[in-house]
């Protein structure tokens, strides 16, 4: 028996007795599926909890912004059971596609189109840890720190 038999019976004797947990494997592929090492991060400058409006129908949005040397991210995030809605906009304006990372999501996802104003909108995401994934149109690449939404 050689190394590489020796390493396939005790992967199969793994498999069996002890196999890896599905969601294990998923979080696991989904991680390095979202690395995007030449990407700026914008981290969280500034996080306001909701405050309703006097005289306005309707709840208020939680308000976070994600600052880098390239950009600023401005995000209004709106509870809806246990999604999140997210409306966002790129300071300067710049066209791109915005991706949603959440363990959750496949890796391409909750994925929404920055238009020329910068501002883009993504209706559906599920709670919890959240990071967005940009990727403007200049070949620029910019990724925000994690939050929980």
């Amino acid at each position: 028996m050689n190394d590489d038999e020796l390493m396939a019976g005790i992967r199969s004797a793994f498999e069996v007795l002890d196999p890896v947990p599905e969601e294990v494997l998923a979080a696991a592929r989904s991680a390095i599926a979202w690395r995007t090492p030449s990407a700026l991060l914008a981290e969280q400058a500034h996080d306001r909890a909701p405050r309703p409006a006097a005289g306005v129908r309707g709840g208020a949005a939680r308000v976070l912004t994600f600052t880098c040397a390239a950009a600023t991210v401005e995000i209004e995030v709106w509870e809806h059971g246990a999604e999140r809605e997210i409306t966002g906009r790129l300071v300067p304006p710049s066209r791109g596609t915005v991706r949603v990372r959440h363990r959750d999501l496949p890796p391409d996802g909750a994925t929404a189109r920055a238009e020329t104003a910068g501002m883009f909108w993504v209706p559906s995401v599920p709670e919890g840890l959240v990071s967005l994934a940009l990727r403007l149109d200049d070949g620029t690449s910019i990724v925000t720190s994690w939050v929980r939404l």
